[in-house]
């Protein structure tokens, strides 16, 4: 055919998208380029995997190329699209083949993110890893299993860069592991190194975990780790990975000293991969991601983004907003096929809902928790935390629940919130969050109808007591 849907990326947003359209519109062609090998992979679950919760890397695969090509979707792995021509409506791709141009008749561009490891200098040693592609989080693995044992499994699996994991799996396991960064991958690696019975070193350098998850999340967090072993280097940046003089990392050097390691991850952020446009007419938002509508579509009539390098509106502050997470590439990404298949579906809003787990403490945030962002968006935050039981206190098995939650003093407008706890606090982060896309006030959430019995909640579950108490210091 000669008008194409044409993807850039094979992950959650573009094999969502694909899938949707040829649902919607099976006559119509869907070409997806993917530069990698992997496509439709679980990148949450690389620090279980690590940790060896989960037995293979093919464990996380959503899709893989056989069910891309029985939907009808004309995938094509190590194929990288490395210009757009939005004149001509057609992209460069570089394949095993060479060169060519590739007509599109809607093209989504579905590129992801990217680690950022460039600032720390030495992140090139061998043994230096950032958790955010398949073939480096099986070289992790490998690394950590002993050379002795008799079979790994990961060299024999078609998509796995065997000869990198072949490197680390003949290396003796290291005994001391560092960690550059103290967020979602820093926290989860921690708890994946330590059950390896590693020495592990978590260097972060503001003076809080988490940070996103805000203050007292983030102080809950700390003691955990503590508890499990590890050793945390607070206030500390820094400044370079040491090598061993062969090459490998030896160990790392912050401001607050020097830590023998042989095994480093970098786990500082991640930056949108919007670089693909940058020749084009296609805008970018604030962020450095690309500018999008409800719909998912650009500027640029046509040419749509979605997932990890794409903004979307944000539910609190009504602006646009980057916030990369896996629910959200697979809903955006559906919603576009849907709409380029000529049934026009929104892409929905954020409100960067997000959970993790450290040991046995889980941790949720979503919505506006941190004041300075708060007052940029135009509200007055107030903010309380509390403390509750996770049930009724005559039922075993209850835990202390924190819940922190902000709203604005003028509206009582619900801004966000954060929870932390070891019997099932995270999963009631849903409620803030539906609360938030409904735009309902504290009142309103103190009032809701929430279920109770003494095996699941108390009377007053815990987000009910933060709204209570919230609800009271916004009417003093």
């Amino acid at each position: 055919m000669s008008d194409p849907f044409v993807i850039v990326g094979g992950d959650a947003a573009g094999l969502s998208a694909a899938s949707k359209h040829r649902r919607e519109n099976p006559d119509r062609e869907v070409v997806v380029f993917e530069k990698g090998r992997w496509v439709s992979y679980a990148q949450c679950g690389m620090p279980y995997y690590v940790k060896g919760e989960v037995d293979s890397l093919l464990d996380m695969l959503s899709l893989t190329p056989s069910d891309a090509e029985e939907r009808g979707i004309d995938l094509r792995r190590e194929h990288e699209v490395v210009g757009v021509d939005t004149d001509a409506s057609t992209v460069s791709v570089e394949g095993p083949d060479g060169r060519f141009e590739q007509p599109y008749g809607d093209l989504l561009v579905a590129t992801g993110a990217q680690a950022v490891s460039e600032p720390i200098e030495g992140h090139h040693l061998g043994g230096a890893f950032t958790i955010h592609s398949m073939d480096s989080t099986a070289a992790v693995r490998a690394f950590l299993t002993d050379p002795a044992e008799p079979e790994f499994a990961e060299p024999n699996v078609e998509y796995v860069d065997t000869a990198l994991v072949e490197e680390f799996l003949a290396r003796e396991p290291p005994e001391t592991a560092a960690i550059v960064g103290g967020g979602y991958v820093g926290v989860e690696m921690a708890e994946a190194f330590a059950a390896h019975d590693l020495d592990v070193h978590l260097f972060q350098r503001p003076e809080q975990l988490l940070e996103p998850f805000g203050e007292p999340v983030g102080e809950r967090v700390a003691e955990t780790l503590r508890e499990n072993g590890v050793t945390l280097h607070l206030g500390e940046a820094v400044e370079r990975i040491e090598s061993d003089g062969n090459g490998d990392v030896g160990g790392v050097s912050s401001t607050g000293g020097s830590v023998d390691a042989g095994l480093v991850v970098v786990g500082i952020g991640i930056r949108p991969n919007s670089g693909l446009v940058a020749n084009t007419p296609v805008e970018l938002g604030e962020s450095g991601a690309i500018a999008t509508d409800r719909y998912g579509e650009t500027n640029v009539d046509g040419v749509y983004a979605a997932g990890d390098c794409a903004e979307m509106r944000h539910a609190v502050t009504g602006s646009h907003d980057w916030v990369p997470l896996g629910l959200t590439a697979n809903r955006a990404g559906r919603a576009v096929g849907q709409t380029v298949a000529g049934r026009p579906t929104p892409v929905g809003d954020i409100a960067g809902t997000a959970v993790v787990k450290a040991f046995d403490m889980e941790c949720g945030r979503t919505g506006l928790v941190d004041h300075d962002r708060a007052r940029d968006a135009g509200f007055d935050p107030l903010s309380k935390t509390v403390t509750a039981g996770s049930r009724s206190g005559y039922y075993p098995g209850g835990a202390e629940t924190t819940v922190t939650l902000t709203a604005d003093r003028g509206s009582g407008k619900l801004l966000g919130g954060t929870i932390a706890g070891t019997d099932r606090a995270a999963i009631r982060i849903d409620t803030v969050a539906t609360a938030l896309e409904n735009d309902m006030t504290v009142g309103e959430l103190e009032r809701t109808d929430l279920a109770y019995a003494p095996p699941f909640s108390p009377v007053w579950d815990p987000v009910l007591v933060g709204a209570k108490v919230l609800n009271g210091a916004l009417e003093d």
